[in-house]
């Protein structure tokens, strides 16, 4: 897997916080050191882009997503995240920052869950133009590297609230406590996933008979809650296999498949294809 921890870590633009911000006329990398990188990596940060004009094509998870103006993709820690190997639009920003910054922020952002499997974010013309504002203070404020973290931390304050608020207004069902409920269910799965964490389990830790969480994961992912479980599994292969970190019987113990052959059975029953056949494709791409 091409390893890129030290993007932040060694080209950082702050003394104190991991972060990154890029735009057409600042914070790029000299091309020999991008290089280095390549257009297609596992992320171990998070990722913002926000097209000001233009539009440009990234992957994620292997998916395509086309960006235009007034919308935001983003990219969370372990996705696999391919870069276009043509320019940007042209005006855009990206912030990249890691775990840490986020753990010293006030509050949380349920959207970093992605509760509605959703990764671009439209915004409104007026909501983009206050994201451009904070965009752009930031760019200011990342343009010396003893700027005071707390104030890059009040002004990603502002851009991660304003990022929360639209993507939750694209969605027209209620944010009750179903929707709060999920989101929890959701942590519950990455926190639990290779342990292979039963139904009867999870409704216990939320409070709810298993019928109601049926319900619940049933009505904001299309899925029941022990589909959700092996499609997250099977994604979390994918990503593996993308990169081949390991053998298929390796890869099986690792995700916490007592049984290879089993796992191999079931990613031909989620996918269409056997793992042979996805790892061919991937190499033909």
């Amino acid at each position: 897997m091409q390893a890129i921890e030290s993007l932040l870590t060694l080209n950082r633009q702050n003394n104190k916080l991991a972060i990154r911000i890029i735009s057409p006329t600042f914070g790029h990398l000299p091309p020999e050191l991008s290089q280095q990188y390549g257009l297609t990596h596992r992320k171990p940060y998070y990722f913002f882009l926000f097209m000001l004009e233009g539009h440009t094509h990234h992957g994620v998870d292997l998916q395509q997503f086309d960006v235009n103006a007034n919308e935001l993709l983003f990219i969370l820690p372990h996705q696999i995240h391919r870069l276009p190997a043509t320019k940007e639009g042209t005006n855009y920003v990206k912030l990249g920052f890691d775990e840490n910054c986020l753990s010293l922020l006030p509050k949380q952002y349920h959207f970093l869950v992605n509760p509605f499997n959703n990764q671009k974010i439209e915004f409104t013309t007026s909501a983009a133009a206050r994201l451009k504002s904070i965009f752009d203070i930031l760019l200011n404020v990342l343009s010396a590297v003893d700027t005071e973290p707390e104030l890059i931390l009040a002004h990603l304050n502002s851009l991660l609230t304003e990022i929360n608020m639209a993507y939750f207004s694209t969605d027209k069902r209620p944010a009750d406590g179903k929707l709060s409920t999920y989101i929890r269910f959701k942590l519950l799965v990455e926190d639990n996933l290779t342990d292979h964490i039963t139904i009867q389990d999870i409704a216990q830790k939320l409070a709810l008979n298993t019928n109601s969480l049926y319900t619940i994961v049933k009505y904001y992912s299309g899925l029941s809650p022990k589909e959700f479980i092996t499609n997250r599994l099977i994604l979390e292969a994918k990503r593996r296999l993308y990169y081949a970190e390991s053998s298929i019987k390796e890869l099986a113990y690792d995700l916490g498949f007592n049984d290879p052959d089993y796992f191999s059975r079931l990613f031909k029953k989620v996918t269409g294809q056997t793992i042979a056949t996805f790892v061919q494709d991937l190499s033909g791409n």
